[in-house]
């Protein structure tokens, strides 16, 4: 039992990889998934491409680090969280689309429930902000349009889950229907204080009990892969919302670390430990992944397009062909010639939390061309970390020492070391910036005794680079002033 393996189902891709017995990367291998978009505002995906292709990224990476199913010790999953999918138990085949964390199909049905005298009792259960970004306004859409869904739902027929229970489903054959705290908490149907289905909340949001995964601890064994998968059966160990599972993949077990993922979106979360967190700034609590049954807290903040604005300049506008030349372009000019871009696609993410937003580009002038635009849309991620990170440290009472991060940009040392500046902290990126996968390795291997104990895995912990901040404070405040403008305008346009 030389090996720990990671599946790591996210947005676009699912990924998976082996870790030795000193937490490091041996082998990774990646296969896409594709994103549909049948109407403005609406993302969903295929559940059987998201399982063919969590499949052969698993076959693949076994096949070219040749390394046998019998050497791994145990499976750990880490998953896009929200997205949710409902299947058949009998035949395993889903009833509709996998509705994507991104969409926004319920969101006038959120915006009602908001307003409703329902919503502050929903965020004191929760610990969430009554949105479309979470699980149970998109469960109910489809038990109202998927045909007779709610009568099979009730009858026991249909399960829901959210990836990580689709892929435990799939890999046992259909034996396992469980979840974990961290995914279960983001679905707006667990009770936070207590990590249970909440009934009220289930009867609110018209959800059957019955169609529930059970939940189990993020680090113990909830099942085995059948054998027939991927050459021998294989414990499932590890289960985590991808952004809990980075936490822990940045050694972020105890209370007052804080960690921030620059993916699709971007997702700051700081550690509370066992103090549940209550925002003052429409940040959200949400349960951490544990290392054991006792419950663990975290303060999160989402932006819901980050990286994504990079895809969006290559695959909508063709100003760049890859993602990795954005950072050249951005260096190739000094500064944005005032352009800012606020990418706004599908509303805003925290601590603003207006889904009628809509993305804008200001600030432009002849001055302004391809390379400024750019830059524009690498600075709009930090800006929006910025707004992130200090409603955190005004929730926390106090200001964070550093933060480290990780996720595809964070290899982009221009939006590190402007990260850096416009938040004036320094920014630490590990040697491993794959910390999502990593972290769900670590679960799974804890439960399973591969890694002795939490203190071996902080051990782990490696940084390749400290950005240390760099810009002047009246620098710094001229261009968060042309953020706030930018960002007043998309709010202002959206109404």
């Amino acid at each position: 039992m030389r090996y720990i393996l990671a599946l790591d189902e996210g947005t676009t891709s699912a990924r998976a990889a082996l870790y030795d017995a000193e937490g490091r990367r041996v082998a990774m291998e990646s296969e896409p998934i594709e994103p549909r978009y049948p109407q403005p505002g609406w993302v969903e995906q295929d559940p059987e491409q998201i399982w063919q292709a969590q499949l052969v990224a698993v076959r693949r990476v076994l096949e070219t680090s040749r390394v046998a199913a019998s050497e791994i010790a145990a499976i750990g999953i880490t998953n896009q969280r929200e997205t949710t999918i409902v299947w058949e138990r009998s035949s395993g085949r889903a009833v509709a689309p996998a509705i994507v964390w991104q969409c926004r199909r319920t969101a006038d049905y959120c915006a009602e429930l908001a307003a409703s005298g329902r919503a502050s009792e929903i965020t004191q259960r929760t610990g969430l902000v009554v949105d479309a970004y979470f699980s149970a306004s998109k469960v109910r859409w489809i038990l109202e349009h998927a045909p007779d869904a709610r009568a099979r739902a009730e009858a026991g027929e249909l399960a829901f889950g959210n990836v990580d229970t689709w892929l435990v489903w799939r890999l046992t054959g259909g034996r396992v229907h469980v979840t974990d705290p961290s995914n279960a908490s983001r679905t707006m149907l667990m009770n936070l204080a207590t990590g249970d289905w909440d009934d009220t909340l289930l009867e609110w949001f018209g959800v059957p009990r019955a169609m529930l995964p059970r939940i189990m601890p993020s680090s113990a064994v909830v099942g085995v892969a059948e054998a027939g998968w991927f050459g021998a059966e294989i414990p499932i160990s590890g289960l985590a919302g991808d952004q809990q599972a980075a936490l822990a993949g940045q050694a972020c077990f105890r209370a007052g670390l804080s960690k921030n993922t620059y993916g699709t979106g971007c997702f700051a979360l700081l550690h509370t430990g066992d103090v549940r967190p209550v925002s003052s700034n429409r940040l959200l609590a949400t349960r951490a992944a544990s290392t054991d049954a006792r419950a663990q807290f975290a303060i999160e903040g989402s932006v819901f397009i980050a990286g994504a604005a990079v895809q969006w300049l290559r695959d909508q506008l063709g100003l760049i062909a890859t993602a990795a030349e954005s950072e050249a372009l951005a260096r190739s000019v000094p500064d944005t010639a005032g352009v800012y871009l606020v990418p706004a696609f599908v509303g805003l993410g925290a601590p603003h939390w207006d889904s009628a937003a809509r993305g804008v580009i200001t600030g432009l002038t002849r001055a302004a061309g391809r390379a400024h635009i750019v830059r524009a849309a690498l600075e709009s991620i930090a800006y929006q970390t910025r707004d992130l990170i200090a409603a955190m440290e005004a929730d926390a009472g106090r200001a964070l020492s550093e933060l480290r991060v990780d996720g595809g940009a964070a290899a982009n040392d221009f939006l590190m070391q402007f990260q850096a500046d416009i938040l004036d902290r320094p920014i630490l990126r590990p040697a491993d910036t794959e910390t999502t996968a990593l972290g769900a390795a670590f679960l799974a291997g804890l439960a399973v005794g591969f890694f002795k104990s939490v203190e071996q895995v902080e051990s782990f912990w490696r940084v390749d680079r400290v950005f240390e901040p760099r810009m002047t404070a009246s620098r710094r405040e001229q261009l968060l002033e042309g953020w706030r403008d930018a960002l007043a305008r998309c709010r202002r346009r959206a109404g």
